[in-house]
């Protein structure tokens, strides 16, 4: 990848990360308000937003860099080669950064005070173990899909796996250091006090080492090049691979769906583009 790729990819990882922050942070908001009082339709209103909202924006992110959102992802991925180790620490700052800001956003959008604390108190066993659990979950999730090519279920396979877990874990699965960071910023529903965050960044710094070590044991042939595609493919510069357009092509040929001028253009498209455009499969690691 060149410089001005990475710069891109950045600012992908920073407005992606600033929308996770607004719909969990903000949707939280609106359950207090919507639902006062009723703590199990709060959790409900804010998992539903969250996982609708995941989807939403790993699909809008996710071709440029792949929509991670979260450095134990982004990292887990250098770990197996699919991202260099110099683009994953970028990605961190940007990640963090975006959280915050989004935490901001959202208390904004509610008319609160741009940045209140947290007082939440969140750190016990149960929440140590329940984010080592989901943080787990969530990269067998990205990774198994990426390994035997599914990746493009991906969105909706995460947003799905964090909805659930916001039930089966009593920490309400953050999953993510740096949406640990963002919700400080909120002293809402959706918050966790400062002096709770390290246990949780902790824990799931302890689920992303784990997740490595099972990954290569349940698919111990996965390779740079399928890691490269995690959370969704994405090609250089954000471009639709070659191979996309080949896959799009042959899958709307054989159903019949286009008249031949229709095929051969989208064919023609993708031989033509195959020498300039790197294939989602490819190894860009350099």
């Amino acid at each position: 990848m060149t410089d001005a790729a990475l710069w891109r990819r950045l600012a992908a990882e920073l407005a992606g990360s600033a929308f996770l922050a607004a719909i969990v942070i903000g949707s939280g908001i609106a359950a207090q308000r919507l639902s006062p009082g009723a703590t199990g339709l709060e959790l409900l209103e804010n998992a539903a937003a969250t996982a609708a909202g995941l989807f939403a924006i790993i699909l809008m992110f996710g071709p440029v860099s792949g929509g991670h959102f979260n450095p134990v992802v982004s990292f887990t991925d250098a770990a197996l080669g699919g991202l260099s180790w110099r683009d994953a620490a970028a990605y961190l700052p940007a990640q963090v950064g975006g959280c915050i800001g989004g935490a901001v956003l959202a208390n904004l959008m509610f008319s609160d005070p741009a940045v209140s604390i947290s007082a939440k108190h969140r750190a016990s066993a149960g929440h140590f173990l329940s984010e080592i659990v989901a943080t787990l979950g969530l990269l067998l999730v990205i990774f198994a899909l990426a390994r035997t090519g599914r990746a493009r279920t991906a969105p909706a396979a995460v947003g799905a796996y964090i909805g659930a877990a916001y039930f089966f874990t009593s920490s309400t699965s953050f999953a993510n250091p740096a949406i640990t960071v963002g919700r400080i910023f909120s002293n809402t529903f959706a918050g966790i006090a400062p002096s709770s965050a390290p246990s949780f960044i902790a824990a799931q710094v302890v689920g992303g080492v784990l997740a490595v070590g099972m990954i290569r044991l349940l698919y111990p042939g996965v390779t740079p090049a399928q890691a490269a595609d995690v959370i969704v493919p994405h090609a250089q510069n954000g471009q639709a691979g070659a191979a996309d357009i080949k896959s799009a092509a042959s899958d709307l040929a054989g159903d019949g769906a286009l008249p031949q001028a229709g095929r051969v253009g989208l064919t023609d498209a993708a031989a033509t583009s195959e020498g300039d455009w790197d294939a989602p499969g490819s190894d860009r690691r350099q």
